[in-house]
């Protein structure tokens, strides 16, 4: 095979690849915009609001190291839902449940259906792990989103690399000597290749 022809091979070659890369890069944009957008309009519909600065609320050394950033503000993000659900919801379900978990609670409750008080609070721990699993499961998909949007900038920069060693590898075909490829080739006639 020529040299010329190989390295034209190759370059196109490099092209279809930035292609692909392209088209990768196009995805993942489109994706990390479409679960920003679904986790911001889930969570605002939830209308959930941190505490204002300077509540009791925030005074708890669990709770308002995480959360002072963001007081006052609606729960909008996925790292505004983590910290809500790992600082606000976690912090009172473990007291409301007196350190057990919803499991620990729900058994006992089992074993004594007619108690009441513990069914009660059976039941707000529940809700509690659900709402914050819920809002656990948007940090999750916001991350997700991250991740795809800086997974499509490597894709971007690769596209652009693959483009530019391809524009290189056609230029190098039209310098390159018309004879065929050889591997027995003398080393000066591969350096002035």
């Amino acid at each position: 095979m020529k040299r010329q022809k190989l390295d034209r091979l190759i370059a196109a070659g490099g092209i279809a690849v930035a292609a692909v890369l392209v088209t990768a890069g196009a995805l993942l944009t489109w994706a990390h915009v479409f679960v920003d957008n679904q986790v911001h309009s889930q969570l605002a519909a939830q209308k959930i609001y941190f505490p204002q600065k300077g509540s009791d609320s925030l005074a708890d050394p669990q709770i308002g190291p995480y959360l002072n950033k963001y007081a006052g503000q609606q729960l909008l993000t996925g790292p505004q839902a983590k910290a809500f659900a790992d600082h606000y919801i976690a912090v009172h379900v473990k007291e409301i449940g007196g350190g057990q978990t919803y499991s620990q609670l729900s058994d006992k409750s089992l074993a004594n259906p007619s108690d009441q008080k513990l069914a009660s609070t059976v039941q707000t721990v529940f809700r509690g792990e659900t709402l914050r699993g819920l809002l656990l499961n948007a940090y999750a998909f916001s991350t997700m989103g991250y991740i795809a949007f800086i997974a499509s900038i490597v894709a971007f920069v690769g596209a652009g690399v693959m483009a530019v060693l391809a524009a290189l590898g056609f230029v190098h075909s039209r310098r390159a000597p018309e004879g065929p490829t050889s591997r027995g080739a003398p080393a000066q006639e591969m350096i002035k290749a």
